[in-house]
């Protein structure tokens, strides 16, 4: 059986914080607040988790924020093979001003990595076997150039190891010709690979030039708008559920997350696909990730379109 595993170079404490007002030079209390283990693979970690598909995780981890992060994988049954760094793992803090309806993020730079641990991190993806799954998420830290996702694509390639790209790193394009097994975009990103304002109209047929271009499967991931799945064969597209946004910053990790264990299982792609719809929209609802419970109802607002490609 294959094995499946994430890479978040730049892991993250998130810190969530609800305060009625956000004023300069004063003390601001909180009214709520939350703290969790994040990275955008940690949270595909953790979802494919919840869906019944064992995994590991790998990336960078320093100081006893890194150990947090760890400590919260194996208490989840997630097994964390991260390379040790110095410094201290990130914390970013997100604050809800109610007073505003506004949220202010604050994303942290995070660790500076060096080239020992680089060669240690590729020597761990170099060990992967054919078949595997790796699913490499998120921004790159301190000290990592934009290649190693060109070294990561080229290792999985000759070694037949299905590669899961979700960043906004724009060397992405040079990854296609080693063709990843899936891509997640969002319209942003997809804009900048090409460097050209996409219209919505145009979405499926820049998602076709990526797969042209070598790319296997690719999801696109349009937030409040649903999301579009294309492969060679035909596109699907859908909309999102309707309700009270409170947490952005996991949504797309969920969607992607839930979207890896259908096809992992073997499922129908319009059921896995509705499926990653609405466990998005439940994380977006929520402050943390979804636990699946209100998925089936959110389902319901779903429509799916189906287009086939002559």
């Amino acid at each position: 059986m294959a094995n499946v595993y994430t890479c978040t170079m730049n892991l993250a404490i998130d810190l969530f914080i609800e305060v009625e007002q956000l004023k300069p030079n004063i003390v601001n209390r909180s009214i709520d607040d939350d703290i969790q283990a994040n990275g955008k693979g940690v949270n595909v970690s953790l979802i494919l988790k919840k869906l019944g598909i064992p995994n590991t995780a790998l990336g960078f981890s320093g100081g006893f924020t890194g150990a947090y992060i760890e400590d919260c994988l194996t208490k989840e049954g997630i097994e964390a093979r991260f390379v040790s760094v110095p410094g201290m793992t990130r914390i970013n803090v997100f604050t809800q001003v109610n007073e505003e309806a506004d949220e202010y993020k604050l994303v942290n730079r995070g660790p500076e990595i060096d080239q020992q641990g680089i060669e240690e991190l590729l020597a761990k993806i170099k060990q992967l076997s054919a078949g595997d799954y790796l699913c490499v998420s998120g921004s790159l830290p301190r000290g990592v150039p934009e290649e190693i996702l060109v070294a990561i694509s080229k290792i999985c390639h000759e070694n037949g190891v299905r590669l899961i790209l979700d960043t906004s790193a724009k060397i992405v394009t040079q990854c296609l010709k080693y063709q990843p097994f899936l891509l997640k975009p969002n319209e942003q990103e997809l804009a900048e690979w090409f460097e050209e304002e996409i219209a919505e109209t145009q979405y499926v047929n820049y998602c076709q030039k990526l797969l042209a271009a070598g790319a296997q499967h690719v999801l696109l991931s349009l937030g409040e708008a649903g999301g579009i799945y294309v492969n060679k064969d035909y596109c699907l597209s859908g909309n999102a559920p309707q309700g009270k946004v409170v947490n952005t910053a996991c949504a797309g990790d969920t969607l992607l997350g839930t979207f890896l264990a259908g096809m992992i299982k073997g499922e129908d792609p319009t059921d896995f696909f509705t499926d990653s719809l609405a466990a998005g929209s439940s994380t977006a609802f929520q402050k943390g990730l979804t636990d699946f419970t209100d998925v089936a109802e959110l389902k319901k607002e779903i429509t799916i379109h189906k287009e086939e490609f002559r």
